[in-house]
């Protein structure tokens, strides 16, 4: 039979785990159905969850639908454990994204779809509670096709599918107008390539319509390839009642048996050998035992003390690090009767179960700080704590977690050499767009320094969450190059590298100049159309920005973003002066600058000079003992010559070389002399001189996949408002007339255009235009776009993208963050606002160049 691994997902309050207990219950798993509200439902087995009512951790059960077995994961649909549903993902053959038929597309609906396409998984979208008062079929469909995919198809009857399935896929088109009947298995195909997105309609609780779903399981799905070498890739970490640790996985490839011994590398970088005690498949709270697991299976294992979530055994790679992050920090109260290494113990041990959690030991103060995502979360862990522990513990009040970043790039040096020591670093640390996090990289040549050493650098890196100069938060939004470096034949020890490197970003961070970041929520805030002023009035001084209410009857829903600092509280505000009428949904975006950067550094009071345990000095020797450099004075006394200064020297030759070679093959063209001699050193040239002498620039800063090579004609789409409200001097004209902004753009792109020779389309966004159709314009050497009502400037470049990058080369300039890799998903290349802006002035640059040297 075919095997499936099926997750079920959803905005908070969907009614994911219904449809979970009704999909159960039909298949005839279970006998009765149970309900979150009344704290009996199948799957939500924990205490917290039966009296919360709410999805806290991933939950899974076993049913058949046909010839197919399905493996269903429930996940957590509130925000707070959004990094266990994340996790979840990483296992999935295939998704059910469930969406309430009330609200439509709610704001975490959004970045579970940008997660589902982050691990390109097939989506089934079940449409719930449509026998609600307010409930919308069509709405939703609208909804779903402009903030999700246009490729969302209702497969409620045949024909409708058919028809939505053929327009979505040309092959398929051709096969429905000419009345060839296509089957299941090449529907399933299109869906597994992501190509298509069922949705189905219903109510879970009333098990309407959910039976279309079961048979969609069998109907509709492909079976991933299974390798006969072991692999698999880990989930979750538990605890069971006895104390047991539980490591949830899938079996990716050949098979795992009891007393089968596994080698793995701990979180520490330590080599484990351990023999799995038992395997135990879970459906709800109760379990089988096996002696084996094959490929397909979901089940969890003992005998793995030191595996982690999101790691990968036999030939998988672990996960890709969580997009989601914690934003709010506590400082742990413990009993005075505890002892604070045991609570650390026990701290540690939530912290492997939760990816979420961050547990950060503070060993000049004695105490214990957590980094988590709200209140729910922390509620969990002091409730954890009497039941598992034995004791009560308290958090004071919770602080926005802070990051810090730099605006240019600098080298850190770092030399470490008291007496029979040795080590030097040279790192460049480069400023990257917001949410690229921490990147690392090799560029040191092996003559210079052993791979060996130049690995331990790396490591070093990776294993310590390094702090900024500002208030002492975590760093990111950089990448830190490994650009020389030097050790010595018979003094250098490990530990050596470890200190000269920490002490080189320590270096780097004090020259350049940083930023302070703090997080931000993206939020929809409905509120009676009498209230739309005091709710604005209130965002502007929260530092947030919103986009123009759209009105839905006698309520107006304003989007937009704000710093979690000035939103966290804010929705009592908003049922206090909506008279409970009002309703505030907030999901982390990211990460962004400070709005009140200078009162938050002096309230913390961080002083970066007296934090000896991140030192940016140096230790030097001289006559047999070792002294100090302050930071400022390292680059008198380091041994080797200064990384940058050498990565400038070679770009100045390279561009020096390149400038000459221009020169010679632009005078090549005017004289025919030396085009003789020309053609006698590199050939007789067939085509017209000046075509065959054109340079093709390439930005040294891209990398192509194979899928890019195309033959095709480049295009460049460009998101027209993200570029305008990106850029500094666009955004300044756009505050006074936004039309000036965009003519202004467009004059920029005709002569980006001319430079670059490729085709240029600009897309303006009038999704909340109502009653606008597409216009298209044809502006000299530019086409220029107007989205019709209910289509954004994402969804067209989506689908543009899409088509254009079957044959052609399709980069995409835009700014959205998240959307930027949601919109690229099709093969086309992505160029931030920074990145394009840059290309823009380069070309300018140009141009004037080559006017002052031929016409002046």
């Amino acid at each position: 039979m075919k095997k499936i691994t099926a997750g079920i997902t959803a905005h908070v309050d969907s009614g994911k785990t219904t449809l979970s207990e009704a999909l159960l219950y039909i298949s005839g798993e279970i006998r009765k159905t149970g309900r979150v509200d009344h704290g009996d439902s199948y799957l939500d087995t924990d205490t917290i969850e039966k009296n919360r009512g709410i999805t806290i951790f991933s939950h899974q059960a076993k049913f058949n639908s046909g010839d197919t077995v399905v493996n269903l994961i429930d996940t957590p649909g509130h925000v707070d454990f959004s990094c266990e549903t994340e996790r979840t993902m990483a296992v999935l053959d295939m998704a059910v994204l469930v969406i309430s038929g009330t609200d439509g597309v709610q704001s975490h609906t959004v970045t579970l779809w940008k997660l589902l396409k982050k691990y390109n998984i097939p989506t089934f979208i079940f449409v719930n509670k449509l026998d609600l008062n307010g409930a919308d079929k069509e709405m939703v469909i609208e909804d779903m096709k402009a903030h999700l995919s246009p490729y969302c198809v209702d497969f409620s009857d045949r024909e409708t599918m058919l028809e939505g399935v053929a327009e979505c896929e040309e092959s398929l088109m051709d096969k429905y107008f000419s009345g060839e009947d296509i089957s299941d298995s090449e529907i399933a195909e299109v869906i597994f390539e992501r190509k298509v997105f069922p949705c189905f309609f219903g109510s879970a609780l009333k098990q309407e319509g959910v039976e279309k779903l079961l048979d969609a399981f069998d109907r509709f799905t492909v079976e991933n390839k299974k390798p006969s070498d072991f692999g698999a890739r880990i989930y979750k970490v538990s605890t069971d009642k006895k104390g047991n640790r539980l490591t949830y996985l899938k079996i990716t490839g050949g098979e795992l048996r009891v007393r089968q011994e596994i080698t793995y590398t701990d979180a520490d970088g330590i080599e484990n050998k351990e023999k799995i005690n038992s395997i135990r498949f879970y459906s709800g709270e109760k379990f089988d035992s096996a002696e084996f697991a094959s490929a397909g299976d979901v089940c969890a294992v003992t005998g793995l003390t030191k595996a982690y979530s999101g790691q990968g055994l036999g030939f998988e790679t672990d996960s890709p690090q969580a997009v989601l992050e914690p934003v709010m920090s506590y400082n742990a109260v413990i009993p005075d009767s505890v002892n604070i290494f045991d609570a650390l113990k026990n701290f540690r041990t939530l912290e492997e179960e939760d990816p979420m959690l961050r547990v950060i030991y503070n060993e000049q103060q004695k105490k214990i700080h957590i980094a988590l995502m709200g209140e729910i979360q922390l509620e969990v862990i002091k409730q954890s704590f009497p039941e598992r522990f034995g004791y009560q513990v308290d958090f004071d009040t919770g602080v926005i977690t802070y990051k810090e970043t730099i605006c240019d790039v600098v080298e850190g040096v770092g030399h470490y050499e008291p007496l029979c020591h040795y080590a030097e670093v040279h790192l460049i640390l480069e400023p990257l767009d917001r949410g690229s996090g921490l990147q690392f990289e090799l560029r040191c040549r092996e003559d210079d320094l052993d791979r060996n050493w130049q690995r331990l650098i790396l490591t070093h890196l990776e294993e310590k969450t390094h702090i900024g100069v500002l208030t002492g938060s975590p760093i990111t939004d950089m990448k830190i190059i490994v650009a020389s470096g030097k050790a010595h034949l018979k003094h250098t020890e490990g530990g050596d590298f470890r200190q000269a490197t920490y002490r080189a970003v320590r270096n780097g961070l004090r020259k350049s100049k940083s930023l302070l970041l703090e997080p931000f929520y993206s939020f929809e805030l409905t509120v009676p159309t009498e209230n739309v002023g005091r709710a604005m009035t209130d965002i502007m001084q929260m530092s947030g920005s919103f986009s123009q209410p759209e009105s839905l009857g006698e309520m107006s829903l304003i989007t937009g973003k704000a710093p979690v600092s000035c939103m966290n509280s804010y929705q009592n505000e908003v049922v206090s002066y909506t008279k409970g009428k009002g309703r505030l949904i907030l999901s982390v975006c990211g990460y962004e600058e400070c709005h009140n950067a200078d009162e938050v550094i002096s309230q913390t009071g961080y002083n970066c000079d007296e934090d000896i345990q991140n030192s940016a000095d140096s230790v030097f020797c001289s006559h047999g003992a070792g002294f100090n450099v302050k930071w400022d004075k390292v680059a008198e006394y380091m041994h080797l010559p200064s990384a940058l200064e050498k990565l400038k020297e070679k770009s100045e030759e390279r561009i020096l070389s390149y400038k000459r070679a221009e020169d010679f093959v632009s005078r090549a063209v005017e004289d025919s002399e030396l085009m003789e001699i020309f053609e006698r050193t590199y050939g007789k040239i067939d085509r017209d001189p000046r075509k065959a002498f054109k340079t093709v620039k390439k930005p040294v800063t891209y990398k192509r996949s194979d899928a890019m090579k195309k033959s095709g004609e480049e295009y460049l789409l460009v998101d027209g408002y993200n570029i305008i409200f990106a850029w500094d001097d666009l955004k300044e004209i756009a505050k006074d007339n936004l039309d000036t902004a965009r003519s202004r753009l467009c004059h920029i792109l005709m002569n980006y255009q001319g430079y670059r020779g490729c085709k240029l389309i600009v897309v303006f966004d009038a999704y909340r235009v109502k009653g606008s159709h597409r216009e298209v314009e044809e502006m000299h050497n530019i086409t220029v776009v107007y989205t019709k009502e209910k289509e954004t400037a994402d969804t067209y470049i989506e689908r543009v993208s899409h088509q254009l990058g079957k044959k052609h080369k399709v980069r995409v300039a835009t700014s959205d963050g998240l959307e930027q890799i949601i919109i690229l998903g099709n093969g086309a290349e992505r160029v931030s606002a920074r990145e394009f802006h840059e290309e823009v002035k380069l070309a300018e640059k140009s141009i004037r160049e080559y006017i002052e040297q031929n016409f002046k």
